[in-house]
């Protein structure tokens, strides 16, 4: 028989400085991704949180980019390489764009104004993973979005945004 410990009044169900949700990494070199996050994306290893497991590998590591924590951890030579799709919010999406691209990364989706009020932009990493950048612009109106969906211009931008991860995932990762 299992019980299920609950929480108690003084424990919180989401651990302070965590979401409901919370990504995992799972990369061959995840120093090297931890590099790059920090160059691309500012990125602050929490310290104290890396463990090295029986092979001097990654077995654990919390990143913080923004207010957010990912959790990274490095692949095992027989394992397949795995890439995750990462959304982050920023002020200023050409700017991190750039960054990411000064970094190492190559550009998926250049930034691109769509009609539901947020610039997007993409970009892959060196180990598969790609970035959607997100820039918010406005609040839209269930109306006024309801319009903009009709433009030609804002379908021409979505179709954009659309083909061009299409093609992103046809190409092998570097």
């Amino acid at each position: 028989m299992t019980t299920k410990a609950l929480p108690t009044k003084d424990t919180e169900v989401v651990p302070r400085g965590y979401h409901t949700v919370t990504p995992w990494i799972i990369a061959r070199g995840a120093s090297e991704l931890i590099g790059f996050m920090e160059k691309a994306f500012g990125a602050e290893e929490t310290k104290g949180s890396r463990i090295l497991d029986a092979d001097g590998l990654i077995g654990h590591v919390e990143v913080r980019v923004g207010d957010s924590v990912i959790m990274l951890f490095d692949a095992k030579p027989a394992w397949p390489m795995t890439a995750s799709f990462l959304r982050l919010y920023v002020a200023n999406g050409e700017a991190v764009y750039q960054q990411a691209l000064g970094a190492g990364a190559i550009s998926v989706t250049e930034p691109t104004t769509l009609f539901f009020g947020e610039k997007v932009a993409r970009v892959r990493d060196a180990w598969g993973n790609i970035w959607w950048i997100h820039q918010r612009l406005e609040e839209v109106a269930p109306a006024e979005l309801e319009r903009r969906m009709k433009d030609p211009t804002a379908m021409k931008a979505m179709m954009y945004v659309q083909a061009s991860l299409d093609q992103a995932m046809r190409e092998p990762a570097r």
